[in-house]
């Protein structure tokens, strides 16, 4: 095995047993801001699959989003009965949610990619990879490159998270709805 594999293994039974290490990092980041800047990976392995290099102008931020559904104020004033929910679940997953945080946190970067990294009873901590437009290293990468012309990814779906929500990891059966449809040869009549 390699050491990758190693280091994916190790974090995947750190989890499984709710070890001494993760619980005290945990309490950590529950303690400390919603998007934090982290000098390097916690799971380096997924880090590394998903598009991290070691290099400048890659950045990784841990961001923290609640579990649970969204609470919605007090409608004041008279309302339908049937309007007045409180709690609603979110379209978008929370991943997604963390990737858009991290975007806004830091506005002159653009989101590659995020993954999970742990969670408790109220939070869900996620690491998002982020590369600045700016930087001379990651605009010389031919990795990097297409990824800086894509401005605001996150927003617009672009990211891992973002295609499975809009549906584009899905095909076949039970997903005709989900994805844009796209008319075939077949449907045309031809005159």
């Amino acid at each position: 095995m390699g050491m990758y594999r190693h280091i994916e293994k190790k974090f995947q039974e750190e989890y499984k047993e709710r070890s001494e290490i993760l619980r005290r990092r945990i309490s950590e980041w529950r303690e400390g801001p919603a998007v934090a800047r982290v000098t390097r990976p916690t799971n380096l392995a997924r880090a590394r699959k998903l598009g991290y290099k070691a290099k400048q102008g890659v950045i990784v931020a841990r961001v923290k989003v609640e579990r649970g559904m969204r609470k919605r104020l007090k409608p004041r004033g008279g309302r339908k009965p049937s309007k007045s929910g409180r709690f609603y679940a979110y379209r978008k997953s929370s991943q997604s949610v963390a990737e858009e945080r991290a975007s806004r946190r830091f506005a002159n970067c653009e989101v590659l990619n995020s993954y999970f990294v742990g969670e408790d009873g109220k939070y869900r901590f996620f690491e998002t990879i982020l590369l600045d437009r700016t930087s001379p290293a990651v605009i010389s990468d031919s990795y990097y490159s297409g990824v800086i012309g894509m401005k605001g990814r996150a927003y617009r779906g672009l990211t891992a998270s973002g295609l499975k929500h809009r549906g584009m990891s899905r095909k076949g059966f039970g997903s005709k709805k989900v994805r844009p449809s796209v008319r075939s040869t077949r449907d045309i009549v031809r005159v």
